[in-house]
């Protein structure tokens, strides 16, 4: 595959060394590159933090929320406790039930798509896939997704690739707040259909034997909307590019499906859905040869690690059937994305369902995303990408 379109924008830098410097506008921030040093840092939580509120993600969040996200804003042991508490929530895509419904979802969404003469497939397929989804993971009704949708790919930012929003983060406050408020009501009245749905199964948790408060609640939900939506979004987004302008790939696994959970893998490594993720210094400290003070961040440089040659062989090509694929697409040690199960397995659904009903994808028009790394200019996805889908002939039977 020729990789024109996604290249490796951190190549020349690792290639002097294992850690560069960004330099935003407020601060230094120190980049680790490799994919050794990547992991080696992330493994370190002891030395760099994630109990940082609103400044792991890069760039910071702090002027739009004020919640701690939970539980990727802690270090161990608490960490380990949150996310202890709610790893059921997110694992229940692992259950044959919730694979059939999701599969209902998908169906549903391939259904639109062969509908159209054209589609555009960021908003019009995978922010409504990427919802839907959700409300199933969440066990809330999937009308909830018509107001997600509203909300753009990004709960955060006003545009694809714009600066943060305090009031779009103040929206996603209030509605989490009205959601915990009806929550509480349905407890004290006893309503019991009410009490397995995302919020109310948060209301009625303990953690080291004391209820979860308001504040945690907000925290976990605030991540749980924020954190995996626009990637989501985009893995969804450039799975499809690829089979449109790499049509080989797209006829491989038609022929061969037994390589599906290689290529969703390859696709996590080779597009890394999220470019980097913050640490804070607890103390004054070195990586290769840069100076860290206590207080400074630092990047794990998801990107980087996952193009780096060393460990992935000709690591600029999307290689389906790569066997060896030790990928940080999902992060690595402690803080590993919880949401990391669910996007596997609506990849693992969504990918054999279009064998099954596309005979082809065409790209008609496109504008690429472009994320702003200090200057280090990175595509991360598409802000429209239009596309013309010939359905299989069986697939005209199916009823929409």
């Amino acid at each position: 595959m020729d990789d024109k379109f996604f290249q490796d924008s951190f190549e020349v830098l690792r290639e002097k060394s294992e850690a560069t410097e960004l330099t935003y506008p407020h601060e230094t921030i120190v980049a680790v590159l490799s994919h050794k040093q990547v992991r080696k840092t992330a493994k370190n939580w002891k030395v760099f933090s994630s109990d940082a509120p609103g400044r792991v993600p890069i760039p910071e969040e702090t002027g739009i929320r004020d919640v701690r996200q939970l539980p990727i804003e802690l270090d161990p042991p608490l960490h380990t406790d949150y996310r202890a508490l709610v790893e059921p929530i997110f694992k229940q895509p692992l259950q044959t039930e919730f694979q059939q419904k999701l599969q209902c979802i998908i169906d549903e969404m391939i259904g639109f798509l062969l509908s159209k003469r054209e589609v555009e497939v960021v908003r019009e397929f995978s922010l409504p896939l990427q919802s839907k989804a959700l409300t199933l993971l969440l066990n809330l009704p999937i009308e909830e997704s018509n107001l997600w949708i509203d909300w753009g790919t990004h709960v955060f930012r006003s545009t694809d690739g714009g600066e943060l929003d305090k009031g779009k983060a103040s929206n996603l406050d209030t509605y989490i707040r009205d959601k915990i408020e009806k929550a509480r009501c349905a407890k004290l009245d006893n309503i019991q259909e009410s009490s397995d749905d995302f919020f109310s199964v948060l209301m009625n948790s303990t953690i080291n034997g004391k209820s979860l408060s308001d504040k945690e609640v907000e925290g976990i939900a605030n991540l749980t909307f924020a954190g995996g939506r626009d990637t989501v979004i985009n893995l969804v987004t450039n799975t499809i590019w690829v089979f449109a302008e790499f049509p080989t790939i797209f006829e491989r696994l038609k022929k061969e499906q037994d390589l599906t959970n290689n290529a969703i893998e390859e696709l996590v490594r080779f597009f890394s859905p999220l470019s980097q993720i913050g640490r804070v210094a607890k103390e004054d400290t070195q990586i290769c040869e840069h100076a860290v003070n206590a207080e400074q961040r630092v990047s794990l440089c998801w990107v980087s690690a996952n193009r780096d040659s060393s460990v992935f062989v000709n690591a600029n090509e999307l290689m389906i059937d790569r066997k060896q694929n030790p990928h940080v697409g999902f992060g690595f040690g402690a803080h590993t994305c919880l949401g990391s199960t669910h996007a596997r397995q609506l990849m693992k659904q969504l990918i054999p369902t279009l064998i099954e009903r596309v005979e082809t994808f065409e790209v008609v028009d496109m504008k690429e995303s472009i994320e702003d790394m200090a200057g280090i200019k990175r595509k991360v996805g598409f802000e429209h990408l239009n596309v013309k889908i010939t359905a299989k002939s069986k697939a005209c039977k199916v009823e929409i």
